[in-house]
């Protein structure tokens, strides 16, 4: 005679795969979706701009810019249209710049030229590569808490804050690191 069968066990262990199928399957779905809905920050980026010596980049997320950091930034919303349309930087594609000034610096711009605290910086060109016009901010103005301003000093080609003004520390994607470059 064979042993008689638990009946309720073996529905038991049946709930129980079921269970663990569908939050594996729940898991593994948002797993999936959630990277698709949320953009990553990057963790590796090449710059092949000539504002910043081109090269693989390690990006550093979440530490808080200092003065002469290299970092990524996405273009600021006034000007990504501008810079896509004139070929500066696709639509997307975030920024490499160094920090300039922060929070309590006195940043001022004339036509010609860029100060921060008194301190001549940098030179604004009229013009692009192309002969197109190039708009540019005028005045001084003390930067307030939150506020950076982004340029690479020793390219006056760059499209930096020379030309589009102060950002927000909240546009900073993280510290950039070079791992290697020209």
């Amino acid at each position: 005679m064979s042993a008689p069968l638990n009946v309720g066990a073996q529905a038991g262990c049946r709930r129980v795969h079921r269970r663990v199928v569908v939050a594996a399957a729940v898991l593994g779905i948002g797993g999936v979706a959630i990277p698709s809905i949320q953009q990553p920050a990057p963790r590796l980026v090449w710059n092949a701009s000539a504002s910043a010596p081109i090269g693989l980049y390690l990006v550093q997320p979440g530490r808080v810019a200092v003065r002469g950091d290299l970092v990524l930034a996405r273009t600021p919303d006034a000007v990504v249209e501008l810079a896509a349309a004139r070929g500066y930087l696709p639509a997307g594609v975030p920024l490499v710049k160094r920090v300039a000034a922060l929070s309590g610096d006195v940043v001022c711009g004339d036509r010609a030229a860029v100060s921060i605290n008194g301190v001549p910086v940098a030179v604004r060109l009229d013009k692009d590569s192309h002969g197109r016009p190039l708009s540019a901010w005028e005045g001084c103005r003390v930067l307030l808490p939150g506020d950076l301003f982004l340029l690479m000093a020793d390219v006056p080609g760059s499209f930096d804050s020379r030309y589009f003004g102060p950002v927000q520390a909240g546009t900073i994607i993280g510290r950039l690191v070079p791992l290697w470059t020209d």
